[in-house]
């Protein structure tokens, strides 16, 4: 008699083991809207990653031109959808990389424009009151190079009738733009409940009086502007309006938010990483501290009500943004639970905050910097926020000692470069002698920022560690030129002030770094109580190098960020050496690496469809970074056949002995209650 309930359950099971597989998405740019970066997905474990394989590329036709291709798809409507730097949409089959579908909002550069523009992904809304195959049921939102926002159907790429006019809104800018790109949407959007919130990109170092960076939140269904926000308060009412002086808030711009967004569904609130204030190495015309610029502001995302605050750079002159999307993850600290944020920044240092109160989970501690300037008018601040733990990733005073070289030739060449220049720790300010900017802007940390596993509490992220030359030239003195490369002497207009800015990197006569290797790293942090778990070197200068066959790991130039997975693992790119690298999240041991066909300087993502895990990067290359070859590829990975067959079958093995136990377990229960 027992036999039956068996041979039941022993079927159900057959029957529930081919049920089909349901699609693990990767839903937004950072994974999530916190801006974790993590997912759980587990097939590809640090015992099997070695055997990844390419499994699909895709091409989006723009060609190998030098440009950033930073996009990271995401996965919905069973679709992988992500942007090329020109916003043209592309919708490919998450299994095979197939086109299935593309959208072109037909974007036209500016010789200016051209340089800047970048698509970094999209964000997906679903109105949960639709039909299921309604169009524009589940809906994609975007901006584009030249401040348009756009909504398309995730199914079909579409156009959203009754979203602006045929799917589109174009955005005032505020004011007459110098080109008609000066102004961009780069970013995907923060989309909280039926509200979508866009920082925005503005030219660089370009000219004092530039257009306002203000965040815009748009309605999903209509594309009405709903609410704005200026990072620089223009009335009189601001609390914050005193921190500007020469009645300085009416005239400057920027302080935008060019990084990402992060968001905090439950508690109704968006969190902003402002930069800085135009024109950035100058700021003799705004004197004060520049409140909320060069912050981190919190706002109710269904008002735009400002929450709370934090000004991690006052009077900021050093174009040290606040580069990173905020990480939103909760901290186990003094026997409890925290709501967190935390905060990255190019000065290598790692703030963290409780993200309901704004109340610093680790002391911050505000210092006297240097005061001492060579610039006319110029105004400092006094003290800057620092924080001892975590501890700074990057060292932030160089000395002669520092000084590093092939030999003792080029060696000589930096420290003679380094005695010429104002150097007297962080916040050294900008100078008409040239001033060494220790990190440089960019970085320290970036855009990629780092990735959080809750479980684990570790923070991963990588740094850059070559500083840079900053000079101010009289005007009349010299002309901007246009950036070409990073690699290069770069000049910038500063339009508005007497000078123009000048910027190098501390270079041996070689072309090399002047600091001691490793010139990039990847770092763990255990964010409950701010103690580095692991550092490693990060890229190989095979690519920087003339000379062949050198492929020492001693840094490069970095662009892009991590993601880690349920797997144990740490995903990245970023490096200038064309390589795709896996890391142990625990042990920072590099376990896997390959070969893009061209440079990652993007952020992967993953996800699972058909019982299979892919790991996703696309590689374009950047246009500053001459060593990352161009091109325009999506590459996936996956386990290979007997890789993904093997565990497959172990999990199919285990979980027919587990149902073989249950099955038998029916039987006896069942039989036991037929028994007298």
């Amino acid at each position: 008699m027992t036999r039956r309930p068996l041979l039941f359950v022993f079927c159900l099971a057959l029957i529930t083991m081919h049920a089909p597989v349901e699609t693990r998405a990767w839903l937004h740019y950072g994974s999530d809207a916190e801006g974790t970066k993590f997912s759980p997905l587990d097939q590809i474990t640090t015992e099997n990653v070695g055997q990844l394989d390419r499994a699909w590329t895709y091409q989006t036709g723009e060609g190998p031109i030098p440009r950033k291709f930073q996009t990271t798809p995401i996965l919905v409507s069973e679709l992988l959808i992500g942007c090329s730097p020109t916003g043209v949409v592309f919708a490919l089959d998450p299994a095979t990389g197939e086109e299935k579908w593309t959208y072109d909002p037909e974007y036209e550069p500016s010789a200016y424009g051209s340089v800047n523009m970048n698509c970094r992904g999209v964000s997906a809304w679903i109105d949960h009151g639709a039909a299921e195959d309604a169009l524009c049921g589940t809906r994609l939102i975007y901006g584009t190079n030249d401040l348009r926002v756009i909504a398309l159907d995730a199914a079909s790429g579409r156009p959203c009738d009754g979203f602006g006019e045929n799917g589109v809104v174009t955005v005032d800018a505020g004011k007459p733009l110098d080109e008609h790109d000066e102004v961009q949407f780069h970013s995907p959007p923060s989309i909280i409940n039926d509200v979508a919130i866009f920082g925005t990109a503005l030219f660089d170092l370009y000219r004092i009086d530039s257009p306002s960076g203000k965040i815009r939140a748009f309605s999903t269904r209509t594309g009405e502007l709903l609410w704005e926000f200026d990072p620089i308060p223009r009335t009189p009412e601001d609390p914050a309006f005193e921190s500007w002086g020469k009645n300085s808030a009416s005239i400057f711009g920027a302080a935008n938010v060019w990084s990402f967004t992060s968001a905090d569904p439950e508690n109704d609130l968006v969190f902003l990483p402002t930069t800085t204030a135009s024109v950035d190495w100058y700021g003799g015309d705004r004197p004060g501290n520049n409140n909320y610029a060069n912050s981190i502001v919190a706002l109710r995302a269904s008002t735009g009500e400002l929450v709370w605050h934090f000004q991690i750079t006052h009077h900021g002159i050093w174009d040290y943004d606040l580069p990173s999307q905020p990480i939103l993850t909760d901290i186990s600290k003094d026997g409890k639970s925290t709501p967190a944020v935390v905060v990255l920044t190019k000065q290598g240092m790692v703030f963290v905050f409780n993200r309901l109160t704004g109340e610093p989970l680790f002391p911050i501690e505000e210092r006297p910097v240097p005061q001492d300037t060579d610039v006319p008018s110029e105004w400092l601040a006094p003290t800057q926020p620092f924080v001892e733990t975590p501890a700074p990733l990057v060292d932030l005073h160089l000395t002669e000692e520092d000084m590093w070289g092939f030999t003792w030739i080029d060696r000589g060449s930096c420290v003679e470069k380094l005695g010429g220049l104002r150097n007297e720790g962080l916040y050294t300010p900008p100078s008409l002698q040239g001033t060494l900017l220790n990190p440089a802007g960019a970085g320290g940390m970036n855009w990629g920022g780092g990735t959080v596993d809750p479980r684990s509490n570790f923070l991963i992220v990588p740094t850059l560690h070559t500083p840079a030359i900053v000079t101010l030239v009289p005007r009349e003195q010299a002309q901007a030129g246009q950036v070409t490369s990073a690699a290069t002497k770069m000049a910038f207009p500063l339009t508005g002030t007497p000078y123009i800015g000048e910027l190098q990197f501390l270079l041996s006569s070689w072309g090399a770094p002047c600091t001691k290797p490793p010139w990039s790293r990847l770092s763990a942090i255990d964010l409950t109580d701010g103690s580095l778990k692991w550092q490693v070197p990060f890229g190989s200068i095979e690519n920087e190098t003339a000379i062949p066959f050198v492929n020492w790991e001693m840094g490069t130039p970095i662009a892009g960020g991590p993601i880690s997975t349920g797997g144990g693992l740490t995903f990245i790119a970023a490096t200038t050496d064309d390589k795709f690298r896996a890391f142990d999240s625990t042990t920072g041991q590099k376990l896997w690496e390959t070969r893009l066909p061209a440079g990652g300087q993007a952020t992967p993502m993953t996800y699972e469809v058909d019982g299979t895990q892919f790991v996703v990067i696309a590689a374009g290359g950047h246009i500053y970074y001459q060593g990352a070859t161009a091109g325009d590829y999506i590459v996936a990975y996956a386990l290979g056949e007997q890789s993904a067959s093997t565990a497959a079958g172990g999990m199919l093995a285990a979980a027919f002995v587990i149902l073989i136990l249950i099955a038998n377990f029916a039987g006896i229960m069942i039989a036991g209650q037929r028994r007298p």
